[in-house]
């Protein structure tokens, strides 16, 4: 049987039409795109029109705004620190409690070089409290950087209004939409976003190449120095087979985008509305303003590690919503800053769809589910607890 393949939001598959595009690039076209003669030229060729392609998708202004690095998390580090180093006189962040460790652990990391960071909080939907982030602005914010969607629940963020928060203080604002950007419409020329990262493995691109927007007259430092590469912001030569395939999906997503939307929330729905009446369980994040992909469901009293493996077992691959890096045992720093209740905590589990999941594959999903949950729930310590007819997701969820 084939895999079910539900674990999107890690990485989806590479488009086979991306991979044809980018094969040339390796062993036929492969010069390099700084090179004056023929075979640099033409490579030069592919990674403007890939760069327009990124361009379009997110709706920059000129595609000089688009920089091409190994992915979101050079991205996020690249956009934090460079507001660190020109905004003169401002030497704090302000983020959320509920970003990936790109950022997250990157403030810690500059919390003990002596950079002050606020922590934006979240309720128990993951929606951010937009009056302690404007009480955190202030004239030595150098930057605020926010999640357009977060990873785990799919929780959208309103950040055109936070960027308009941040300009009025006179701080940078960086948005990590590693995934955000092909999943949900984007037009970054209408907003005040400064940055934006993207990360192509997250919409059928390859792994190891991802974008950076800077508008246009944001004082930017390069992260790595080095040759004249993207116009001096991102020295090395070119991953040039890896440029073209984001160009590639970037182009894709752009024109699927409002079919796919529709046709995987609807599978996403069906597949939540059957899960949750099988009882004590409840679905997380913010269930009016999510990606359409995502759905990450907190099973009460039961081990998410043992439903995933019962899961791999049939052949279904999903994650676990309550560890934010594979091994951990500690609890979501997400979930937890969502307070999700302690006997659900450990039972969450994130399932995330693609263009690619089919109605077949989640009819398998629901038909194999309640048999392992039934299994484990009767070798749960905590099933006479579930007896007394208490259930504290439900309290939570109301």
């Amino acid at each position: 049987m084939r895999p079910i393949y539900l674990d999107n939001n890690a990485t989806t598959r590479t488009d086979p039409s991306v991979v044809a595009a980018m094969l040339p690039f390796f062993s036929e076209q492969f010069g390099n795109a700084s090179s004056a003669h023929a075979l640099g030229s033409d490579v030069a060729q592919a990674v403007r029109e890939a760069r327009s392609s990124v361009q379009s998708l997110i709706g920059a202004t000129f595609d000089h705004e688009i920089v091409f690095t190994s992915g979101g998390t050079e991205s996020d580090n690249a956009a934090i620190l460079s507001a660190l180093a020109v905004q003169e006189g401002r030497d704090e962040i302000v983020t959320t409690a509920v970003e990936h460790p790109a950022v997250l652990s990157l403030v810690e990391d500059l919390a003990r070089r002596g950079i002050r960071s606020h922590l934006i909080p979240v309720d128990g939907r993951g929606r951010l409290d937009t009056e302690a982030y404007r009480r955190a602005l202030g004239p030595r914010t150098a930057i605020a950087s926010v999640m357009w969607a977060n990873n785990e629940t799919g929780t959208v963020l309103p950040v055109e209004f936070l960027a308009k928060m941040a300009r009025s203080a006179g701080a940078l604002f960086h948005t990590d939409a590693v995934q955000a950007v092909g999943r949900i419409p984007i037009d970054v020329s209408a907003t005040e976003i400064d940055m934006l990262s993207i990360s192509g493995h997250k919409l059928h691109g390859p792994k190891g190449i991802g974008a950076l927007y800077v508008r246009k007259g944001t004082r930017f430092k390069p992260l790595i120095q080095g040759g004249p590469q993207e116009r001096r912001r991102r020295a090395g030569t070119e991953n040039v087979p890896g440029i073209v395939g984001l160009g590639r999906a970037a182009g894709l997503a752009a024109m699927q985008l409002e079919q796919e939307r529709t046709a995987i929330a609807a599978l996403r729905d069906r597949m939540e509305q059957a899960i949750v009446q099988l009882g004590h369980c409840m679905v997380l994040g913010d269930v009016k303003s999510r990606l359409q992909n995502t759905s990450n469901i907190a099973f009460e009293h039961v081990e998410g590690e043992a439903i995933i493996h019962h899961l791999n077992r049939a052949g279904i691959a999903a994650s676990l919503g309550s560890a934010c890096a594979s091994g951990s045992m500690e609890p979501s720093h997400v979930l937890r800053a969502m307070n999700v209740p302690p006997q659900a905590l450990r039972g969450a589990i994130r399932f995330s769809l693609s263009r690619e999941t089919t109605a077949d594959e989640i009819d398998r999903v629901l038909h194999v589910l309640p048999d392992i949950l039934s299994k484990l729930r009767a070798l749960s310590p905590s099933r006479h607890e579930r007896a007394s007819g208490t259930s504290l997701t439900e309290e939570f969820s109301s």
